[in-house]
């Protein structure tokens, strides 16, 4: 097991979306990642702070909501019901969603920034330089595409900006963060995204931009209220404002006393230098320890191809979760993508590996065995333990050494391995339940071996359910009722109090004399859309 295993606090986040406009796909794939990786520590024993939340000042806020006839506090209202909305359509158990509108967030800032101000490293100076509205940065000229088109939002032409703006001391950190990565080399995951943060920081950090002026709709700064406090230094700190009890009052050592620091910021890559260079240097000129690890996924393709609406080829979350169901969206983004590279969806590959996995291997299993236990054994679950099967019983041998495997897997991020191990044991099931015919058993009289045979492959069934619980948890409950386990992994305190992990996670727990359901198919299989 890692360290991290050790720790009974886990407090981890995704990135504070902005609210720009609703939910797409990209966002799904970062909550679903985090809620995967809550769910996994809750289900260890781990006390877990999973935050999530909407980032809502800046001038592109203010943009949008005046297109849209709205004040921008109604316009961040509406658009925040629509990722709570998804959030719950894709069953994301998160403990905290942080504003950055909120008045406890407002307190939060002005601390901070005086605490920064005395430590000398802010100061007023002048702007030049090319900006993306989009991305609420300045840019350098040499990342722009030509004629100034922002290389991430390729439609969007960065403005030429020259105006006063406060500034924050960045290259003062630039040993202390180099120093950083080299002690703490597991600070950025995966490796490539490290590397092109040791990379962008070896060309010399530049002092940043941390204000703006004619912009309204944010926090004013507290000594010169014409200039407004910059997106990034305001929104980083509402992963701190998340930290603080309900009843608590805003203030920093109140924020810092209890959860700090984040075991793990997810974020996309697209905003890794905000995570991995700017945050850490705010947190040391305000004299507060360091999250441990920053991990940067990559993004999202559809048929291979960049999404976009300009493209007219986005991907709706919405619409995806509703046609499917959301345990089939979560175990595909989940085992198909890598965590750390680029991935694509494809709807007729989708399709075809939920298929497969889901109805057919898995969900097929469990149909046909419990359809034997009735014909065969009377209804009652097979009259075993797990210690009456031989040691060099195949299906024992896989499932003994199962939990290490997954739980090494969970803890190094590496999804698509864990569910890879998990399917061992159900396609070595299938295979087994076949070669050896409990039906012909049967026939023969040796009933002994049918239940044996039986026994071995519900419990291969439910322990592959409970792994993959954090993933596919409306699956996994439905499979732990059909073998008589009144538990929905959707609770956390019923998982707690009858499928605690240090016997679940073994197998051979199956109980003797279940009073098995009526066997019922778990998954649909699903079609493509016309």
């Amino acid at each position: 097991m890692t360290p991290d295993i050790e720790q009974q606090k886990f407090a981890l986040t995704t990135p504070l979306y902005y609210v720009n406009d609703v939910p797409h796909v990209g966002s799904a794939y970062t909550t679903i990642i985090a809620d995967v990786i809550a769910r996994w520590k809750r289900l260890e024993g781990h006390s877990v702070l999973f935050i999530t939340g909407t980032d809502e000042h800046g001038q592109k806020i203010e943009r949008t909501a005046k297109a849209k006839g709205l004040d921008p506090q109604t316009h961040c209202d509406q658009i925040v019901t629509s990722f709570e909305s998804l959030w719950h359509k894709l069953d994301i158990q998160y403990d905290r969603f942080s504003r950055t509108t909120a008045p406890r967030h407002h307190a939060i800032v002005n601390e901070f920034f005086q605490k920064v101000w005395d430590k000398g490293d802010i100061y007023l100076a002048q702007q030049k330089g090319w900006y993306c509205v989009a991305c609420e940065e300045f840019k350098e000229e040499r990342e722009l595409l030509g004629d100034h088109f922002c290389p991430i939002h390729t439609n969007l032409k960065a403005e030429w900006r020259d105006e006063e703006n406060y500034f924050f001391r960045l290259s003062k950190y630039q040993d202390q963060l180099e120093q950083l990565y080299a002690d703490r080399p597991d600070f950025i995951l995966p490796e490539s995204r490290r590397n092109e943060v040791l990379n962008f920081v070896k060309q010399g950090l530049q002092d940043f931009s941390i204000s703006r002026i004619n912009v309204e709709w944010g926090f004013p700064i507290p000594h010169d209220p014409k200039h407004t406090i910059y997106v990034w230094f305001d929104a980083l700190l509402a992963y701190v404002t998340a930290l603080l009890e309900p009843d608590q009052d805003p203030t920093l050592e109140n924020a810092f006393g209890n959860w700090w620091p984040i075991n793990l910021h997810l974020i996309g890559k697209d905003i890794l230098r905000f995570h991995a260079v700017y945050w850490p240097a705010m947190l040391l000129s305000a004299g507060y320890s360091l999250p441990k690890r920053v991990f940067g996924h990559g993004f999202l393709t559809k048929n291979g191809q960049k999404m976009g609406k300009s493209l007219g080829n986005t991907l709706d979350p919405f619409d995806l979760v509703q046609r499917y169901g959301s345990d089939a969206v979560r175990y595909y983004f989940i085992k198909e993508i890598e965590l750390g590279k680029d991935g694509d969806f494809n709807e007729a590959r989708f399709i075809n590996i939920i298929n497969a996995d889901l109805a057919n291997d898995l969900g097929n299993l469990l149909n046909r065995t419990l359809g034997m236990v009735k014909k065969y054994c009377q209804g009652k679950g097979p009259q075993l333990k797990g210690v009456d099967l031989p040691q060099a019983h195949p299906l024992k041998i896989i499932g003994l050494e199962l939990e290490n495997k997954v739980v090494q897997g969970y803890n190094a991020l590496r999804f698509s391995l864990v569910c890879e191990e998990i399917l061992s044991l159900i396609r070595a099931s299938n295979k087994f339940i076949d070669e050896s015919a409990p039906w012909s058993l049967f026939k023969q009289g040796q009933q002994a071996e049918v239940e044996q045979v039986l026994y071995a492959v519900l419990e291969s069934v439910r322990l592959a359910a409970y792994l993959l619980s954090p993933i596919i948890p409306n699956l996994s409950t439905k499979i732990y009722r059909q073998l008589s386990f009144s538990v929905d992994f959707n609770n956390l305190n019923q998982i707690q109090e009858v499928a605690d992990f240090a016997i679940h996670s073994q197998w051979g727990k199956l109980s003797t004399n279940l009073e098995l359901s009526q066997p019922e198919p778990i998954f649909t299989r699903l079609e493509l859309s016309e």
